[in-house]
């Protein structure tokens, strides 16, 4: 046990408890969301509230308030307790309270505010159809009770409604079904958003993740199959001519010192995302370079033409898939002997890694990660890679590089 676990069970509960035991996380999810009890009971005491103001206004034209008309609403009020896990049964319940509140003749006031909440709740959640039905209920009810019913309905002697009433509480209801709507427009926009981001981070991140392995198998492949070749040299010769031996030796020191320098570079990435590099990335400046390493390794490379002047993730690529082919002819093929050629126009950069075979092995030419990578490479810049064996014997590669990347698109407008 570390000394950060030993102080973790000093000062406190386990990493996995800061938010309460896991059986009780587990128990709190199968419950469902909280109660919302602040918003319900301000708005029980605003209904009861205004519902007494009300009753004051309209004394002598509606029933007074009573221990049944409170009931009433606490009970339109109170279920609003449960709109977040049973939205469907709490917009017909709060509904249904509200109409039997004013077919027993009580006062009009803030009643209808317990039904609106439930409604937006409700269409919220993506019960539209269930919200819609009950405000019609709600609406078919007040019409039956204030243009029929109203005769044998107290208070005694009340008149039917005017149809103007009527249709100020059907605006009234479209309008809470209006914002109600949108108010569940923006959520699922909201949501989609939310969504979209995290797939475009973990598409980005996928992107670095096999960026980054595609540097760690280029800079590995080819410095341990260079030290790989320079260690059985030495090997062979360290009795018969330890001079030789010596300068394998050397080599292997010089190949493994630049691939823990490459290595690291890498590493430092990881470490600190959105670092500039300390070293500048590896381009065509460094093909000479690169060719003494391959000679290094036992193979002789002819080159023909010159590079023009790449942008750095172009000239990258280009140099990693030089890198990546010599590679495999060490590897994968008989011959000692490979020729390089860099040909370009106004378009496009042209390389072709060629040697005579034949191959050592079933994966002649590469045919694992190596080419995966150079591929991956080429296609992220709008390239392509052809390879495979030639007519004649022996391997090719081609890679068609264009000069000018066209930008990706932005993730927003995908």
């Amino acid at each position: 046990m570390d000394e950060d676990e030993q102080r973790g069970r000093r000062d406190g509960p386990p990493h996995g408890w800061r938010n309460g035991p896991p059986w009780r996380n587990r128990r709190d999810e199968e419950r469902g969301p909280r109660r919302p009890w602040l918003s319900t009971v301000l708005l029980t005491v605003f209904v009861l509230g205004g519902s007494t103001f009300a009753a004051h206004a309209q004394e002598g034209q509606r029933e007074p308030l009573d221990i049944f008309a409170r009931v009433l609403l606490v009970a339109a009020s109170g279920l609003l307790l449960w709109r977040l896990r049973h939205p469907v049964a709490v917009v017909f319940g709060t509904s249904a309270a509200t109409m039997v509140y004013l077919g027993a003749g009580y006062p009009y006031g803030p009643v209808f505010l317990t039904v609106a909440l439930a409604c937006f709740s409700a269409v919220v959640a993506g019960h539209r159809r269930a919200a819609w039905a009950a405000l019609g209920m709600l609406w078919a009810g007040h019409v039956l009770v204030a243009h029929w019913l109203y005769r044998w309905l107290p208070p005694s002697g009340d008149p039917a409604a005017s149809w103007g009433q009527e249709i100020v509480i059907a605006t009234w209801m479209v309008a809470i079904v209006a914002v109600s709507e949108l108010a569940r427009t923006r959520r699922e926009q909201w949501a989609r958003e939310g969504a979209e981001r995290a797939q475009a981070a973990r598409r980005r991140a996928d992107e670095e993740r096999l960026r980054i392995a595609r540097e760690l198998h280029d800079v590995l492949a080819h410095s341990i199959s260079v030290i790989n070749v320079q260690a059985g040299v030495g090997l062979a010769l360290l009795d018969t001519d330890p001079e030789q031996a010596r300068t394998a030796l050397t080599t292997i020191k010089a190949a493994s010192k630049e691939a823990l320098g490459e290595v690291r570079q890498v590493l430092d990435t990881l470490r600190t995302p959105g670092a500039a590099p300390r070293a500048p990335a590896p381009g065509l400046d460094r093909l000479p370079e690169l060719i003494e390493q391959a000679a290094g390794a036992g193979l002789t490379v002819e080159v023909e033409g010159a590079p023009p002047r790449l942008a750095p993730g172009t000239d990258l690529a280009a140099f990693r898939i030089v890198q990546e082919a010599l590679t495999n002819v060490v590897r994968h093929s008989g011959s000692r002997h490979a020729r390089v050629r860099l040909d370009h126009d106004a378009g496009a950069l042209r390389l072709r890694i060629d040697d005579d075979g034949p191959a050592t092995g079933a994966d002649a030419g590469g045919s694992g990660n190596g080419l995966a990578g150079m591929r991956e490479r080429a296609a992220a810049l709008g390239g392509t890679i052809e390879a495979g064996p030639r007519a004649d014997g022996g391997f090719r590669v081609l890679a068609v590089l264009p000069l000018k990347v066209k930008p990706k698109p932005k993730e927003a407008d995908r």
